[in-house]
Parts: C-alpha cells; structure tokens; sequence
C-alpha cells in the first residue's frame, strides 16, 4: 500500500499494530438472501479475526431493484435496509440495524469495513418520464445511428416507501446520460442517449465501444451538478451513518476519471477521514490501468486485473506454464502500491457475466503469491474460502486450507523478500521477518515436485524449519551458512519457518 493507505489502516487498525493487512470480499454472487447475510458475518468475525482478516469489502448495502438482488441494481442509496421499498425493508443481506451491528463489531476485533459504492447507474425507477433522446450504436457509443426523437423512459424516482427522510432530493431524466428502454417501443433493444444542454458521454472512459460509457440501466450524468452534490452528500452521509473505513468503488471503467476523483477527494475532504479506495476497472491491460491512474488526482487502488488472468493462463498451462513470467504485465509488477491483488471475485466465477474462474488445484498456488510477499494489498474472496453455492456447474469447493495461507500472513510474512525466481516450473523466495516475526520461506511448483536452495540468514543457523501447512512432512535444518534445501510437492505450496516458532497447533490437516 501507498503511504496514505498506510498511515489509513494504522488509523483503523490500532489493535493491529506490526500486522499485515488483509482484505476479504465478505459474499459470493449466490450467498444466501433473504436477510441472513449480515447475520452470518457477525457470527464470522472472530474466526476471521483470529485467522488475519483486516478489512471487509462488504457487499452494496443500498436497496436493489429487487428484494433478493445483490445490489448491483441499484434503487435508493440512502435504504440500508429500513424502508418498505421494493418489496421489502431488508435488503438481500439484512437490515440496517444488523449492518450497524456487523460494522461496529467487526471494530471491536480489528476489522475494517469497505462499502460497495455502485455509482454509475441507477435501476427501478418509480415512474416513467417523456424525454428527448439519440440512439447510439451498442458497437461504437460514440456514433448516432437515429436522429432525436421522445422516448419514454424510466428514469423518475421519488423513493415514496423513504418519504424524503435523510434526503429529499429526487432524481429525473435530467440526471441521466442515458436508457436502454423505451416504454414506447418495449420490444426494441437500444442505447438510447438522452439531449440536453451540454450532455454528452465522457471521453475519459474506457476506449472500448468508441468510448465505454453506458453499461446499463439508468447512466448517470456527472457532469450535472446536482448530481455531483447529491452523491457527494451521500458519500460523506454514509460514512458517518455506518463509520466504514473506505469505498470499494463498482464499474469505474464506464464512469468519467472526474467522477472518481471527485468523489473521493469530497468525502474525504468533508469528513477528514484518510479513507481507501479501491475501484473495479476490470480490463487485462496494465497500461489502460496504468494511464488511468496517471491522470487521478487523488490517491486511489485497482484491482490487479492482469494479474488475475495470468493466474487463469497459468492455471490452464499447467506444467508448460513459466511461473518466472507470473507478474508480468501486473499492477503489482509496475505499480504494487496501488494495487490490490486477487484470485477470484464474484464476477469472475462460474455461471457470471466474467466468468474466469481460477480453479480450486490452482489457488494455492495463487494465493501464496499475494499473501505471503511484500507487494500490493490481497484481497481474498469469500467463494475460495467457504465455497461458492451457485447453480450446478456453478458450485465449487472451498480452497483447502485458505484460512491458513491468511495466518501465516499474519504470523510469519514480515520483511524484505528475497527471490528464486530460476526455473520454469519452481518460484520460490523468503521473507527475512522483523523483531516481532520469525520471517518465512515460501516454495511452490507446477510441477511433479519442487526444491530450491535458499538462504534464511545466518542467524537461523541449526534451527529445524518445517511447512506450516503440513503439506510436505519434511524438516530442514538451516546450516552454518543460513542455507537449507527446501521442498514442496507437485503442484503445491509449502510455507516454512522455524519449527518453534510456526504454532504447530494452528496450522496443518486436522
């Protein structure tokens, strides 16, 4: 992390002083709804504590257009789950009142909360409007394929379960960029780009589709000032109302780089609050991330994209793949103080629209590159670590024991690392540790099997390390010259360290 998000989890984390921080996406797309969610959380939180979990990226806690939606399909974002609206006063993952308890307990042991922030649309709305409007081309947004005629579109909304409590702003076709129905033509599927004085799609979005504005549903228009202060408003409302560490920031690559900094600059600016922010800009191309960045003015970490899909390519390579090649064309590799590294996502496993699901024999492999170096910020997701329950093909296991790649993390992978990057198939480094932390040393294979020859230091001389995972049921004792030869098995990882320091009782198979 950058100095700024440093000194922002020390802020956040005070109980977790010398720890390394550690971020779970806390739901998968098919995690139980109605209502239980927050629930389960609570329940969670000392395991996940105890385990080395420092931040939440919980899921959007504002009304969805639907009871059971994940909230991606935004209605109100000031419904936490307290209004009767859209079919219920819960949200898919609970109440307010339980949201404030998950938070404000999560606290209590260390935890951090991240809000998923969907700013780029809105859905649902309680009311249709007449208004003007282009189509423009799904392939190239950017080119008008009709001229100007009335549509009529949904895109009022006046949230009357709410009734203006917290807020009585109201939002009208004047807020938005853009629809993708038109009640007068309900079969017909289009883009259809809303006139208005000095409307017009942002040339800062993503370059794909002739400039990547509209996703879907009702686009909003940042450019509009009531918006602008709207959103704000709610930015710096919700902080206060839920005291939540920082933003996680949805589909950013649709939205203006203005829009983002604006955000993030107003509401830490109105609330003094040093809050992270991270955003989605899901494309395999370092230098689209990298050029984004460039032009932000104001701290802010993505997701580490390529990394995720070299985790795919090197997943489906098996033994062909050239682990040395790993981080090339990674955020982490160029830029890991603004990078959040991850395997998988909610978008990214199977049965969703980005299906790129990096496989169960391969996450080891995986999450030990992001847990256990130096660089960028991991986050793990809630799928690997309890299982996706999705639709047939859509299952999967959970990631045999994840939870104790993450407390090795937090026990052991402190200090400088050192790297034996030198062979195709065997990756393998060590951290030297700190006062408090004996320090690691990490070997993994897509191989039959693996070993390397490393150096722990000579102050380790004549102490037995053995793999805290019990994965590999041989020890190793450091030699006079801090040297030892350390294994692990084909396609696998082993993590080890002093066998009077790894807390045998923790770790290993049941």
């Amino acid at each position: 992390m950058t100095t700024d998000n440093a000194l922002h989890a020390q802020d956040y984390h005070s109980n977790r002083e010398n720890s390394n921080y550690t971020m779970l996406q806390a739901f998968e797309w098919y995690s139980e709804g109605g209502g239980v969610h927050w629930k389960k959380l609570i329940a969670k939180l000392p395991e996940l504590a105890e385990m080395g979990i420092t931040a939440l990226w919980i899921p959007p806690p504002t009304k969805a257009d639907a009871p059971n939606g994940n909230g991606y399909g935004i209605y109100d974002l000031i419904d936490l789950g307290e209004f009767d609206q859209k079919g219920s006063v819960a949200t898919k993952w609970g109440t307010i009142a339980e949201l404030k308890e998950l938070v404000n307990k999560a606290k209590e042991v260390g935890i951090v909360s991240y809000v998923d922030t969907v700013l780029n649309h809105k859905a649902g709305a309680d009311y249709k409007e007449t208004f003007l409007a282009e189509e423009v081309s799904w392939d190239n947004q950017s080119q008008s394929t009709t001229k100007k005629y009335d549509i009529e579109g949904w895109t009022g909304f006046n949230f009357p379960g709410r009734k203006g409590q917290y807020s009585d702003f109201e939002w009208h076709s004047h807020h938005f960029l853009a629809v993708d129905y038109d009640a007068r033509q309900p079969k017909k599927s289009a883009i259809y780009k809303i006139s208005g004085n000095g409307k017009d799609f942002s040339k800062t979005v993503d370059p794909e589709k002739g400039g990547f504005e509209y996703l879907m549903y009702a686009d909003l228009d940042w450019n509009h000032p009531e918006v602008q202060q709207e959103v704000i408003k709610w930015g710096v409302w919700i902080q206060k109302e839920l005291g939540c560490a920082g933003f996680r920031m949805d589909a950013i690559k649709h939205m203006s780089i203005a829009s983002v900094e604006m955000f993030m600059k107003g509401v830490r600016e109105q609330t003094g609050v040093p809050l992270f922010g991270v955003g989605e800009y899901w494309k395999d191309s370092f230098q689209t991330i990298d050029g984004y960045l460039n032009q932000l003015g104001t701290q802010f970490s993505i997701f580490d994209t390529p990394l995720h899909y070299n985790f795919v390519e090197a997943a489906s390579g098996g033994s062909n793949f050239d682990m040395r090649k790993i981080f090339d064309g990674s955020l982490v590799q160029y830029r890991p103080q603004d990078a959040v590294t991850l395997v998988n996502n909610h978008d990214t496993q199977p049965c969703q629209a980005l299906e790129s699901f990096v496989p169960t024999f391969f996450q080891p492999l995986a999450y030990a590159l992001i847990l256990l170096r130096e660089s960028g910020y991991p986050c793990v997701f809630y799928g690997d670590l309890e299982g996706c329950k999705g639709p047939d093909r859509g299952t999967t296991q959970p990631m045999s024991q994840l939870a104790d790649f993450i407390r090795a993390r937090k026990l052991f992978a402190y200090g400088s690392t050192y790297d034996y990057f030198d062979h195709p198939n065997t990756c393998a480094w060590t951290r030297s540790g700190d006062e408090q932390h004996s320090g690691c040393a990490v070997i993994l294979t897509n191989g039959s099997e693996g070993s390397k020859v490393m150096d722990v230091g000579k102050e380790h001389a004549g102490e037995i390390w053995s793999d805290v995972l019990g994965w590999h049921s041989g020890e190793v004792t450091i030699g006079e010259d801090g040297k030892a030869e350390f294994h692990c098995s084909g396609m696998s990882v082993s993590i080890y360290t002093s066998k009077d320091a790894n807390g045998r009782a923790q770790f290993g198979k049941k």
